[in-house]
């Protein structure tokens, strides 16, 4: 059994555990964009390559749950870039996204030679939905470290469309405290009762 004192000393290594990856590397949505388009609305996301990672072939990021998709629509900066759509993944190992499969994903591929000079801005990734409401959803993203070139995945949350309302996804961060919590929560209630019969 785990004693209380140590609750609060596991809960703060857990939570360095699940979101350490976020903070530290991987791509990131820094911008989220809507612009009208005819009757559909333009999703434009500023990608960028943080300092401690390095971009490489086959390297990709994704987009979870892209409501209202316009087939066709999909933009990437420059021709180093591929697209495809699915409705689940891709995801890369080690990160655990909320992912519903009756929505689209869209996910960009690197494909052109290493980028390793620092922090750097990746240019504007675009796709049009039918909805220009927003609501939170999940990020992931593969690339690698620059230290030792090894492969580094990171999840974070970014907008993305939604017919009507905005509802809120709450943060990775904030479900990993929840979940630790609970162990200590059902202590409690154990010791409670316990102490009652």
């Amino acid at each position: 059994m785990i004693r209380s004192k140590w609750l609060a000393p596991l809960a703060a290594v857990g939570l360095a555990v699940l979101c350490g990856g976020t903070a530290r590397a991987g791509l990131l949505p820094t911008s989220v964009t809507v612009f009208p388009e005819g009757s559909n609305f333009r999703w434009q996301y500023a990608i960028v390559l943080p300092t401690d990672s390095q971009l490489k072939n086959g390297d990709y990021f994704t987009i979870y749950d892209f409501n209202g998709f316009v087939s066709g629509t999909d933009v990437a900066p420059d021709s180093n870039w591929s697209f495809t759509t699915a409705m689940v993944g891709p995801t890369p190992p080690n990160v655990a996204p909320f992912d519903d499969p009756s929505k689209p994903n869209l996910s960009w591929k690197y494909n052109g030679p290493t980028i390793n000079v620092g922090q750097t801005g990746l240019g504007n990734f675009m796709a049009t939905s039918e909805y220009q409401d927003r609501t939170r959803s999940y990020f992931t993203a593969r690339t690698h470290r620059s230290s030792d070139g090894r492969i580094d995945q990171n999840v974070t949350y970014t907008d993305v469309p939604v017919p009507g309302g905005d509802v809120q996804v709450p943060e990775p961060a904030t479900l990993a405290l929840a979940a630790l919590a609970l162990p200590a929560v059902g202590l409690a209630f154990r010791r409670k009762k316990m102490a009652t019969a």
